[in-house]
């Protein structure tokens, strides 16, 4: 019986989850309601805080998920990319993060206006960040490339682009070349990852 629990649980969870990015994607963060994400979800204002403390914790949620669905796709993981020192993986692996982002939009549209709204949200999506970069430092200290007090910062120069590049799309879409920015973004990341050729 305690297994059907869980699992009803787990599948509320989930339909609020979904019909909070539901409805805040047709309304945006802010004007979002609990009452509405409850009420797309077939539930209720309780049920919800069952689930949640609140609407910003349930974007924290929304945050995990899209880096989980980021991060679940990566072969070889973040880490090993890096310490490849080929910049086919890192093609390969920026090809692949450009074609996550229709997939991870709705999250991430989510997540930025409620980090413009909520220190708390914003500090979430920082230690994600940090997180991916930390990540990328790994593969440069496995590989034992460059000296320890520059590989944070390049890691960070070169995560920063992908997230700026990111949030553009998010916006505008494709206006500018993909091929061309796969190109000039493989070759800044493997001039900051990899040792000169």
């Amino acid at each position: 019986m305690a297994n059907l629990r869980e699992a009803q649980k787990r599948m509320t969870r989930q339909l609020l989850l979904d019909a909070g990015v539901e409805v805040m994607t047709e309304k945006g963060y802010g004007p979002t309601t609990v009452d509405q994400i409850a009420l797309a979800a077939g539930a209720t204002r309780a049920t919800f805080y069952l689930h949640f403390t609140s609407k910003a914790e349930l974007v924290r949620f929304i945050v995990e998920r899209a880096d989980e669905l980021l991060t679940s796709a990566d072969r070889p993981p973040l880490p090993e990319m890096v310490a490849s020192n080929d910049p086919a993986t890192i093609r390969a692996f920026l090809g692949l993060k450009f074609d996550q982002w229709p997939e991870i939009k709705p999250y991430m549209m989510i997540s930025l206006q409620a980090a413009a709204a909520d220190p708390e949200i914003q500090g979430a999506m920082d230690a994600w960040h940090d997180r991916a970069i930390g990540a990328m430092e790994s593969g440069l200290d496995a590989a034992d490339r460059f000296g320890p007090d520059s590989r944070r910062i390049r890691c960070a120069m070169a995560f920063g682009q992908l997230v700026y590049m990111s949030q553009r799309w998010f916006r505008l879409g494709w206006s500018i070349d993909r091929e061309e920015l796969l190109n000039r973004m493989t070759a800044s990341w493997t001039e900051l990852l990899c040792d000169p050729q």
